[in-house]
């Protein structure tokens, strides 16, 4: 019990610290990333246990369930919460090695981890957007990070749309309130069998469009180009691989969890709108010469395979979901954190992280796009298996085109200078990981098996 409170306090009170420090002296950057490794190393022993022993529950005070705000950490909230602190921890290491630019740099990486863990982790519909306040608030702010112009305004862009965003959310809850009089997870997913279907229906699809714009997908993803392609390359592996996990999870918890029927309901349209961003994005990215706007629209294109493998159902379906969703998160960080260095090292790292996303092997991604297929194939499903195979082909295209002109080419503006030692072997770290999953890909597809088990059941029914 006291571990998955210590999990939540050690990043909000030492992120509370450090954004009050001057985040630029190297000494104060290394005690966010100092922070960030010891809220890890308390997620993972957490997971250990629930792994082991099954969810773990904590109600602050004495208030009786639906009143008080219970944390419950099972299997999906640790495996989300780990990713994305693993990812923040790597963008921290980025930056403090090569000297963070803004003051407050380390303290709202922390207080994003706050916000991301206790996201996850919460049993509570309110504390969830509680949560989801603090980690965009941190997010809007790291969205500046580098104060030029093109950072402003991605941040402007940002802060717009996902307050919209917010607000929708927000209506959402209200809407759980007035129909089931509570805000528990578990009493809301048994109270909406009992809820007017059209209201349960309009209820869901504002949760799915406020989950659809933090993820980007299409059509909801005209904000992501400009915010990605705007920030610096540690921001947008933040904003890709560990904030864009907000969506991934919101559908999971809040479609397969609290609205089953209405997402069996919308499985084709959600099939659908998955499709399209698989194509628009790759196509997109194909068309692009930028490397930071292609990782845009990869980006675009490739969440929309979890949206297909949500769309999908059922136990396998929502399996590739989770697996997807966490070797995606590690792709983008791997592709965002390299694409700004040079190096013999660095360009290795970037193979690897594009060969993952195209699904070629040993790369994780291989597993993800084989447990689609497997997906496809369970479904009974041609055109998926068509996707799947149209959507890598596109993949492939553009980042060898990237990986073309970014590593094979001289860049004149480096003067043949390599980037920091540190900050390659943060890339090289990544890539070993990906390469490692790929290759005993068992713990990942184990782990994504069992917190589909966990959610679906503490489902209704």
């Amino acid at each position: 019990m006291m571990l998955l409170s210590t999990a939540l306090l050690v990043p909000w009170v030492t992120g509370v610290l450090l954004v009050a420090l001057d985040g630029r002296r190297r000494v104060i950057a290394w005690l966010g990333v100092g922070s960030l490794a010891a809220t890890l190393v308390l997620l993972a022993v957490l997971a250990a246990q629930v792994f082991t022993g099954g969810a773990r529950r904590v109600r602050t005070g004495d208030w009786p369930e639906g009143v008080g705000i219970t944390l419950r950490a099972d299997a999906l909230a640790v495996a989300f919460a780990l990713l994305s602190v693993l990812v923040l921890l790597a963008a921290a290491v980025h930056e403090a090695s090569g000297g963070a630019r803004s003051r407050t740099f380390p303290g709202l990486v922390v207080l994003l981890a706050a916000g991301l863990t206790g996201l996850f982790v919460t049993g509570d519909v309110f504390s969830f957007y509680v949560f989801f306040e603090l980690a965009m608030t941190a997010s809007y702010a790291l969205s500046a990070y580098g104060g030029k112009r093109r950072q402003l305004r991605a941040a402007l862009v940002f802060a717009a749309v996902n307050l919209l965003g917010s607000f929708i959310f927000l209506l959402s809850v209200a809407g759980v309130y007035r129909v089931t009089g509570t805000l528990s997870m578990d009493q809301v997913a048994g109270r909406m069998l009992d809820v007017n279907p059209n209201a349960a229906l309009l209820i869901a699809t504002g949760f799915f469009i406020a989950f659809c714009v933090k993820l980007g997908l299409f059509p909801f993803h005209f904000w992501l180009p400009t915010v990605y392609a705007g920030a610096r390359p540690a921001v947008a592996a933040i904003l890709s691989g560990a904030v864009a996990n907000i969506g991934a999870y919101g559908l999971l918890r809040f479609g397969a969890g609290l609205f089953p029927e209405q997402l069996r309901h919308a499985g084709i349209a959600l099939v659908v709108l998955g499709a399209a961003s698989i194509v628009y994005g790759g196509v997109l990215a194909v068309a692009r010469g930028d490397t930071a706007e292609m990782l845009a629209y990869s980006a675009i294109g490739q969440v929309g395979y979890v949206l297909v493998a949500v769309g999908v159902g059922g136990p396998v379906a929502l399996t590739t979901a989770v697996l997807y969703s966490v070797v995606n998160a590690l792709n983008k960080a791997l592709l965002f954190l390299a694409s700004g260095l040079r190096g013999t090292l660095v360009a290795g790292a970037f193979a690897v992280g594009a060969l993952s996303v195209a699904g070629v092997p040993p790369a994780m991604g291989f597993v993800g796009k084989l447990e689609l297929f497997r997906t496809g194939v369970a479904a009974g499903s041609a055109a998926l298996v068509v996707l799947l195979v149209v959507g890598s082909a596109l993949s492939l295209v553009y980042l060898f085109q990237v990986y073309q002109r970014r590593f094979w080419r001289a860049d004149p503006a480096s003067g043949g200078v390599v980037s920091p030692l540190p900050q390659r072997l943060v890339t090289a770290a990544l890539a070993l990981l990906v390469l490692a999953a790929g290759l005993w890909p068992e713990p990942l597809i184990a782990l994504s098996g069992h917190a589909v088990d966990m959610l679906l059941a503490v489902g209704p029914g």
